[in-house]
């Protein structure tokens, strides 16, 4: 030890300045560790964050294309649903037209039919009143017939005499009823 301590304090030792063969030393294991780092490890390090750089940038693009995307789905839809709107307001529109047209042609026919029954009423009415006078006049004809076959006392039996007879009677009955009904107006 006391060569040690010797060879010590004989040189100035400053363990903060090294010596030139210690400093060459580490000096080329520093530059050889260093040189192995720069040639293995830092490429792959670089290739990790260059992957790591385009993982974020392609999903920043990513993302705004799909963004991008998203909103022109979004203004198709929209002007699906507004053209979907437009569509319906038409059919609703022409349903609506329809439907008056309808209603309308619903009502025209209802016309014609109500024209059609009261004429067919009118013409049922004026044949039965026909009928009706036809008959009226056989049966006042055969009952006049015989009350005058009674007040006169002989048979009026002459079926185109008595005929006449009643019709020229009905016809004066009918001229006095006219005459009647226009005076009275």
């Amino acid at each position: 030890m006391s060569l040690i301590a010797m060879q010590l304090a004989s040189e100035d030792f400053n363990p903060l300045v090294p010596k030139a063969p210690e400093l060459i030393i580490g000096l080329i294991c520093f530059f050889v560790v260093f040189g192995l780092l720069g040639k293995k490890l830092l490429p792959s390090i670089e290739k990790v964050l260059a992957e790591r750089r385009d993982q974020i940038e392609g999903g920043l693009e990513r993302a705004e294309a799909a963004q991008a995307e998203a909103q022109a789905l979004l203004e198709q839809y929209r002007a699906e649903l507004a053209e979907a709107r437009h569509e319906a307001a038409r059919i609703t529109e022409h349903a609506r037209e329809q439907g008056a047209a309808l209603i309308s042609e619903m009502r025209e026919e209802g016309q014609r039919q109500r024209e059609a029954i009261i004429a067919a009423g009118h013409a049922q009415i004026e044949s039965d009143k026909k009928t009706a006078t036809a008959a009226l006049r056989q049966d006042v004809g055969s009952l006049a017939s015989q009350l005058a076959s009674r007040i006169v006392g002989e048979s009026l039996e002459d079926h185109a005499r008595q005929t006449g007879v009643i019709d020229r009677f009905m016809d004066e009955l009918e001229a006095k009823a006219s005459a009647t009904a226009a005076g009275a107006k």
